[in-house]
């Protein structure tokens, strides 16, 4: 291995010891504790594996394929396998036209004749989406529902390609669900509820306004200088044009970078910059940042 990929990378092994290890000290302690409590702490938890199954996507902490994914496929928020994840997020970085739908994978858009086939429910639920408010409440089942048709719609067509990603997330599944549900006695829709759920939409706060429509592909990328709790949380993805534009820096290093081409990363993306997340949701909490409809014809 390069001296790049050796490193030890302490910080990120720490977040996956604090995520995973304080997900079993949450489950176990689930009686005594009051929902109130369980519900932050259990979506910050969720989120915060995901955020370490972002790091595993991009070689962290360990730079060898194999380990990173035992340390990442956990399926915590049980509703997508990491091998899936994986694979789209690899495309998401590797497209040219970010947020354009048929071609990046983790747009938020629509075509124009998409929008048109669309009746006026689903019409209103797009533009819901678009709200902070939306994406928080009703964003999880949107995005988890798009995902599993788009998954039935691969095996009908006969594509097998992530029967092996699946397998290993039921092989796992199993037995988190059988500590959770039999072990300490969580009911399956309360972990849903307090869990998966809050947890998807804790990770769908970060993702919310990452990008944007804007002519120049360039200009489509965020900067959200956001406070010590939600960085740590997102693990500086809110930086998110400088991990697109140095996507294998681990996340510890990415506040150092972004203070030396601060200047240049807001030239490249147009300014598009906020200060933190009380900006956004005061900014959209109840107001859409933007149309649903991506300009343009079908791809």
């Amino acid at each position: 291995m390069s001296g790049e990929k050796a490193r030890l990378e302490a910080p990120t092994w720490m977040v996956w010891l604090l995520s995973h290890g304080g997900w079993l000290l949450l489950t176990w302690h689930y009686d005594a504790l009051p929902w109130w409590l369980v519900l932050p702490l259990g979506a910050w938890l969720v989120a915060w594996q995901n955020s370490f199954q972002h790091e595993a996507v991009h070689g962290h902490p360990s730079g060898r394929p194999w380990l990173d994914t035992a340390l990442a496929a956990w399926p915590l928020g049980l509703w997508m396998p990491f091998g899936c994840y994986r694979e789209s997020h690899l495309r998401h970085h590797a497209v040219a036209e970010l947020a354009k739908p048929g071609v990046d994978p983790e747009s938020f858009y629509v075509t124009p004749e998409d929008w048109h086939r669309r009746g006026p429910l689903g019409r209103a639920l797009l533009t819901v989406n678009q709200t902070l408010a939306g994406r928080l409440v009703l964003g999880p089942v949107l995005v988890a529902l798009r995902f599993w048709q788009t998954e039935v719609q691969m095996l009908i067509a006969g594509d097998t390609r992530h029967l092996g990603a699946w397998a290993l997330h039921v092989a796992l599944a199993a037995p988190l669900l059988v500590w959770v549900v039999g072990v300490c006695d969580i009911p399956l829709a309360a972990y849903v509820a307090l869990f998966a759920y809050s947890g998807l939409s804790l990770t769908l706060l970060r993702s919310f306004n990452e990008h944007r429509l804007a002519v120049e592909p360039a200009e489509r990328t965020i900067i959200n200088e956001g406070g010590p709790l939600t960085r740590l949380l997102f693990l500086n993805n809110n930086l998110h044009a400088l991990h697109h534009a140095q996507p294998a820096l681990p996340w510890y290093e990415l506040p150092e970078q972004y203070r030396h081409q601060r200047a240049a990363l807001l030239s490249e993306n147009g300014s598009y910059c906020v200060k933190g997340y009380g900006a956004v949701a005061w900014a959209h909490g109840l107001r859409p940042k933007d149309s649903p409809i991506f300009p343009g014809g079908s791809s």
